[in-house]
């Protein structure tokens, strides 16, 4: 009889996972790439906007140089298991905030249907719907958002 065996992300926290389990968790969508907007009267609402980090590749939503990413952009977040607690500012859909938060991964996760174009073919990712960070004034960001967590 052949042995089941649960997926990682449901069997581990996400201090347990290697590195490689943990990269692998990301989809791809470039969400957190974005640029976002805090709102002065509810801090608690993040707003996000289509207007892309300058690393970020426009169509393929991965970052243009993620190992050295901080150095070209110093306040680039770096998700990590200790701030596991606060990934709510993250999108719904994010697979590091849904593991954080006990939930399981949707079903078009990479990891889940095998094909890590699923993000964008849902409509998930803002492939192709970004503009480049340098290309809106700071000012006009609001004529951008998109979505608020």
């Amino acid at each position: 009889m052949a042995q089941i065996v649960t997926a990682f992300w449901k069997r581990k926290t996400l201090e347990q996972m290697d590195q490689q389990e943990w990269e692998s968790l990301c989809d791809g969508c470039g969400l957190c790439c974005l640029q976002k907007l805090e709102d002065e009267d509810d801090p608690q609402s993040i707003y996000y906007t289509r207007v892309a980090c300058k690393l970020l590749d426009l169509n393929t939503c991965r970052c243009g140089d993620y190992p050295n990413r901080r150095r070209h952009v110093p306040d680039c977040v770096q998700l990590t298991p200790a701030t596991a607690s606060e990934f709510g500012w993250l999108p719904p859909t994010c697979a590091y905030r849904l593991v954080a938060e006990g939930e399981d991964l949707p079903p078009w996760h990479h990891l889940v249907c095998g094909d890590p174009q699923a993000v964008h073919r849902t409509g998930i990712s803002q492939a192709g719907r970004m503009v480049a960070e340098g290309s809106v004034a700071d000012e006009d960001w609001e004529e951008h958002i998109i979505f608020r967590v």
